[in-house]
């Protein structure tokens, strides 16, 4: 989201007129959503709504809890029923820059954009930065003018951020050093999809506070539910981030913990998350978090302290053997593919609500 949007929208006291017009837009789309998909079960395909609020997707924070709703009961529609939207953004573009090498990220969104109708290109990025050839302005106003949408994975947030001041046309974030919007999006569909009622139930994130981690309690704290996050005391989330996700949380009544002890964090879990120890980027790391992460393992002692119907979630890939042990990541309470499908769902629902409707800002001049 551009500074100026995310001023006009994230800065507003409560009850402000900009607040309630909003609300009253996202009132008249959750009655057309009235229909609540859980698994694969899903309202009928005209009760989409057609117009969205929110132009870009550059973090979660930009969407808030009725537009987290709003993408996970799409995802639920547009799973149940792909027929129906397959001319659904016939005409459209999509162009993706990664900075980072990708399997679940690249083929989802190539194939969401193609099952709806839309062309996706891809730019493989990975040799040099987006900004390092041409100013990044420079690049946003050029793609403005040939495609309809921008998917960007790269080591900065400040990238995306940039490209989303700059661009007339949505930008998405496809992953960066700070979020990973819609892998958090596709966890909880997952979560969803297997408990029914996300409110009653607590995530247990362990190891690194990495991006994921971020986009997971920015999630959670805009469904209301609960999760407890646990760290080695140097990698604890971006306290930025866990601030804002506390204030969301103060309206939705979310839960949030923060831990050092990965025993306390999974007592009494629905499910048991953990990612990587060293991220990209963080390669020059990784002999001294070798050291540090082991008590932070995903294994079947960790596992017997949660609930005994708990489950184990990765955003994949995965490093067996160091964050989560093949007995785990194999077992029949595994939902890492699960995860990795929805990914597909819940990026098709961004798509179609980004480029579905007319309800966009102005064109951005580039002389503006």
């Amino acid at each position: 989201m551009s500074q100026a949007v995310a001023a006009r929208y994230q800065s507003q006291p409560a009850g402000t007129p900009i607040q309630n017009q909003v609300q009253n837009q996202i009132q008249n789309k959750e009655s057309k959503l009235n229909a609540h998909v859980h698994g694969r079960m899903a309202a009928a395909p005209e009760r989409v709504p057609q117009v969205f609020w929110c132009p870009d997707l550059v973090s979660t924070r930009d969407l808030g809890p009725a537009g987290v709703d709003a993408i996970l009961h799409l995802a639920g529609i547009m799973k149940s029923h792909p027929a129906d939207f397959r001319r659904a953004l016939t005409g459209k573009q999509m162009v993706m820059f990664f900075e980072k090498p990708s399997l679940r990220t690249r083929l989802t969104f190539e194939a969401g954009m193609a099952g709806l109708g839309g062309t996706a290109m891809f730019v493989d990025q990975t040799h040099e930065r987006i900004d390092v050839r041409e100013n990044l302005s420079d690049v946003a106003h050029n793609l403005e003018r040939w495609v309809d949408l921008i998917v960007l994975r790269t080591f900065s947030q400040q990238t995306i951020e940039g490209m989303a001041q700059h661009a007339s046309v949505p930008v998405i974030n496809a992953l960066s050093d700070l979020e990973h919007p819609c892998q958090a999006l596709a966890d909880y569909l997952t979560l969803l999809e297997r408990f029914g009622n996300g409110k009653d139930r607590r995530l247990a994130y362990i190891g690194d506070g990495n991006n994921v981690a971020h986009s997971l309690l920015l999630t959670c704290a805009c469904l209301g539910s609960s999760i407890r996050v646990a760290t080695p005391p140097d990698y604890a989330p971006n306290p930025q981030i866990v601030a804002d996700a506390r204030q969301i949380a103060e309206d939705t009544g979310a839960e949030i913990q923060l831990l050092t002890d990965p025993h306390e964090a999974v007592v009494g879990a629905d499910a048991i998350y953990t990612d990587a120890w060293t991220s990209m980027g963080q390669e020059k790391e990784e002999v001294e978090r070798a050291k540090i992460f082991p008590p932070y393992q995903v294994n079947t002692e960790l596992m017997a302290e949660a609930a005994s119907h708990a489950v184990f979630m990765h955003c994949l890939p995965a490093h067996r053997g160091l964050e989560v042990t093949d007995a785990i990541i194999d077992s029949e309470r595994s939902l890492v593919f699960e995860q990795a499908e929805n990914r597909l769902h819940v990026q098709k629902a961004i798509l179609y609500l980004l480029l579905g409707g007319g309800d966009r800002l102005p064109a951005r001049s580039a002389h503006a």
